[in-house]
């Protein structure tokens, strides 16, 4: 396992892109290997294994309004830990527990600074390496039985993150579209929203959580859900597209 960086032409789409394999993490000074890679010819992980997944609840009006919840006077913070994470293709697995496990599709922040802290606005924005695509998979009937939603946002492989980090991104008004389906010809457009909707703006988010927590190099910020939420089941394929970034899909699959 390496990380590197996608390369590619604009306008040539991904068949003809490459990876050039970098030496240890990107959270620095960038410097390459002599490798380079077809992107057709590797997997894609997770682009990050974060200490920590930090989410926020309710940012969008109508998502909010969908679950009969009034938006919140602050962010409404809640983790997930990092062992729910999973990459591009990899399964999202429903457990046994739930009845009814749920897509949320949603523009992730990666945070690029050592130890963001008690952070104002302009150092939250420099805090912020990069952008990606996520999925805050929830089991809606583990969230509504218990007093807090660890359990029902906590399972393994309940944070899909990818397919990679993209830096130098305006996010102020980002189409966001989650697509659910069984095979290529039959997905239907479960979510369409823009970040231009979020209650609470990305640089706001990043300063609030720093003042209650100590952001590190890699640590992920899931900033809310557009309307739209709906049941997963086994064989269907979850599809998460933002503009700008790229499409993060995972199957569906039964816990064994």
């Amino acid at each position: 396992m390496s990380f590197g960086v996608v390369e590619g032409e604009p306008g040539v789409g991904p068949d003809g892109w490459t990876i050039a394999e970098i030496e240890g993490h990107p959270f620095g000074e960038i410097r390459f290997t002599t490798a380079r890679w077809a992107l057709s010819d590797v997997r894609l992980l997770s682009p990050i294994l974060p200490s920590k997944v930090v989410c926020v609840g309710r940012n969008y009006a109508e998502h909010a309004a969908e679950h009969g919840n009034v938006v919140p006077a602050e962010p409404l913070l809640f983790l997930k830990p990092s062992t729910s994470v999973i990459g591009p293709r990899d399964a999202i697995r429903l457990p046994i527990f739930s009845k009814q496990v749920e897509h949320e599709a949603e523009l992730a922040v990666v945070i690029g600074a050592p130890g963001a802290r008690r952070a104002d606005r302009a150092a939250a924005e420099r805090a912020i390496f990069g952008y990606t695509c996520a999925n805050d998979v929830t089991a809606r009937d583990l969230q509504r039985s218990d007093s807090q939603w660890t359990r029902a946002k906590g399972f393994d492989s309940f944070c899909p993150i990818g397919p990679w980090i993209t830096t130098g991104l305006d996010v102020s008004d980002l189409e966001i579209r989650c697509e659910v389906g069984r095979s290529p010809d039959e997905m239907e457009v479960r979510q369409l929203g823009r970040t231009k909707d979020m209650v609470f703006d990305v640089p706001g988010l990043v300063s609030y959580i720093s003042h209650v927590m100590t952001l590190l190099p890699g640590d992920v910020v899931l900033t809310g859900t557009p309307a739209g939420v709906s049941p997963l089941v086994d064989g269907d394929t979850v599809t998460v597209r933002i503009d700008g970034i790229g499409e993060l899909s995972n199957p569906v699959l039964a816990s064994s």
